[in-house]
This record gives C-alpha cells, structure tokens and sequence, in this order.
C-alpha cells in the first residue's frame, strides 16, 4: 500500500500556507502600500507634528489605550448615534501610525475623532487635571500631575485654569499644564476623522440616525 503520508503532509502545508497569505500576508501587503490622499482641502490623515506628535507619545506612555479605542465601528450603530464618528474607520486612517492604537476596550469613550467633537483645549485641559470639573459622571482618573500647583507671584500666569467652584485651589495659588498636559491635548486635537476617503462610506449616508 502507497505510503500517503507526504501527500498528507504537503496538503496540510499548502492550506495552511494560502490560508497565512490571505488572513496575514495579503493584508499587511495592501496596508503597506496604503498612501494618504492629498486634494485641494489638505493632506487625508494630516501629519500630527510638533506637540500633537510629543502628545501621542504621552498618550502611549500613560496607557490611554487600555481604556479607549480609535476605532469608529459599522457594527454597532451606537459609534454614530454617540456621534463618536461620523463614518467608520479605514486602514487608511492608521498609515502614519508607528504603531496603531486602535485599542480593544471601551471603558471610556472612542477618541478616533474626538478632536471634531472636542475643539476646545481648555476643555482637554480641565478633563487631564480632574476629568468630573468638565464630566461629573466620569470614571476617568485625574492626572493632576500633568500639572503644577504654584503660588502666584505677582500676576497670575495666563496658562493658568480657570477652574469651575468646586475644584478651585487654596487662594493665591494657581494650577499651570505642563508642557506634557498640553501636548497631551494637542495630541488630542489632531484625533479626528472628519473628512472623507473612497473607501469610507459619505458621512450623507448615515443622516438616517438622527432623524
């Protein structure tokens, strides 16, 4: 009787070689050949430089990814109807990304374009040094010391929070970010999806979820 074993053997290699090229390979292949569009309204992703780019390196080193995706889904019609995104999120969006922080839990909000939906520093700013000043139900934990509590000497320093009653500090002290906390929320800024890809559906098509 024929031996069959290598027969076998090279049938089980071959299908688990195709089946390597088509769920690992061939995608990895195709993201790395990904290019960012460039029209007459700007670069799609734009390049984060300057504090936005020291503010994704904070943002790694404190974890931030444990606790939130950059990933607006199609799956859950809730990513859209929280208004965390206005369409899903391509390949395309990450190229510039060292390494990708999609992330894979939601004990916080997505931030894939919270810089759409959250514009303004000061507010970033207040939510790093005590996230319940700007969100009282919030179960983020404060990162005071991204900031400094000093006493002020002569003028106050117009880098100094105005923070809500509440939250204020001892009188004749103020509280001033750090350059980390405002890289951190530049970082934050630079975080949007707000412009359209081709292979990303047109933000027109999910008008149906406010109606």
């Amino acid at each position: 009787m024929m031996n069959r074993g290598p027969f076998i053997f090279l049938g089980v290699f071959f299908i688990l070689a195709l089946s390597f090229s088509y769920t690992v390979y061939k995608p990895v292949a195709e993201y790395g050949e990904l290019a960012a569009v460039v029209d007459d309204q700007g670069r799609k992703p734009e390049l984060k430089t300057g504090l936005a780019q020291q503010g994704e390196l904070i943002y790694r080193q404190l974890g931030c990814v444990a606790c939130h995706t950059q990933q607006t889904r199609l799956t859950s019609g809730s990513d859209i109807e929280r208004e965390w995104g206005i369409r899903q999120s391509v390949a395309r969006d990450y190229i510039d990304q060292e390494r990708v922080l999609i992330g894979d839990r939601r004990i916080g909000p997505d931030l894939a374009n919270v810089g759409a939906r959250r514009d303004d520093l000061v507010w970033h700013l207040l939510h790093f040094y005590n996230p319940r000043a700007v969100s009282k139900e919030s179960n983020m934990p404060a990162y005071a010391y991204l900031f400094e509590t000093r006493k002020i000497v002569g003028e106050s320093s117009n880098r100094a929070l105005d923070l809500p009653e509440g939250f204020e500090v001892e009188a004749g002290y103020e509280v001033v970010p750090t350059r980390r906390a405002e890289a951190l929320a530049a970082y934050m800024l630079s975080l949007r999806t707000d412009y359209e890809l081709d292979e990303a559906p047109s933000p027109e098509m999910f008008n149906f979820v406010s109606e």
